[in-house]
């Protein structure tokens, strides 16, 4: 789903480390309404500028506008985050957890809605520390859409999901998608960011190195015979097939 705006936008972003600049210079507009893929080895700099734009950390150079404008206070009320790691309250079940985090906001969510929407509903009273990779990864879901956030971002949803656990991530995350959320989703899976994304941009030491449309890269960058027509191959051809650490 495509926005005819920008609801978030970087401009020459910049962030260094020890001297080496982990984002060098680079520039995004993201439509409203769409679902935006960062993607790149270790090291590219995606978590460096995601935790920028949520206001987590500090850029050195470089302009982040929210709709349009400078963020303000009220940037982070309207906003949602599913961290990769987050520790939850063992002592807790899925329900309170999700109730408790609730009352951190000015405005949220009914909780029925989120559990819900989150297919939460068959574990509400299991404690968080018996809950599978799958369960957990959903409660986390629910966690970031519990102040209705008109900006979602996603740190790889799925990792260490089997395929069926990810295929729910998936069909929640279209779902969000389609009520006109603004989805950022960083990944290593890509096949996951070729199903969810309307646009995706490679990141490779610290800089954009490609971006459009899964179709449109595939297009680009998948000619010749023998050549594997999807994302990754896509990917390995830009970023190379090295490992990365």
């Amino acid at each position: 789903m495509s926005g005819g705006s920008s609801m978030i936008e970087v401009r020459s972003l910049e962030k260094k480390y020890n001297g080496r600049k982990a984002v060098d210079g680079i520039s995004l507009a993201i439509a409203r309404g769409s679902c935006f893929g960062l993607l790149g080895p270790n090291g590219a700099g995606k978590t460096t500028t995601v935790e920028m734009m949520e206001n987590i950390l500090p850029q050195d150079a470089g302009v982040i506008l929210y709709k349009g404008r400078e963020r303000d206070r009220t940037f982070n009320q309207e906003i949602g985050i599913q961290f990769q790691h987050t520790e939850l309250l063992a002592y807790l079940t899925v329900e309170e957890t999700l109730k408790t985090f609730a009352a951190f906001y000015h405005k949220h969510l009914p909780v029925e809605d989120v559990i819900r929407m989150c297919m939460l509903d068959n574990i509400r009273k299991s404690m968080n520390e018996k809950i599978s990779g799958g369960q957990r990864q959903r409660l986390l879901l629910g966690l970031a859409l519990l102040n209705d956030p008109e900006l979602l971002f996603l740190d790889e949803p799925s990792t260490g999901l089997d395929p069926q656990a990810r295929k729910h991530i998936w069909e929640i995350i279209r779902d969000i998608n389609q009520k006109g959320k603004t989805i950022i989703l960083t990944t290593h899976y890509m096949e996951e960011a070729e199903s969810l994304c309307d646009t995706i941009a490679v990141m490779d030491q610290g800089r954009i190195i490609e971006q459009g449309s899964p179709k449109s890269l595939i297009e680009t960058h998948c000619q010749g015979e023998g050549r594997e027509k999807n994302l990754e191959s896509v990917f390995l051809k830009l970023t190379g097939k090295h490992l990365r650490e």
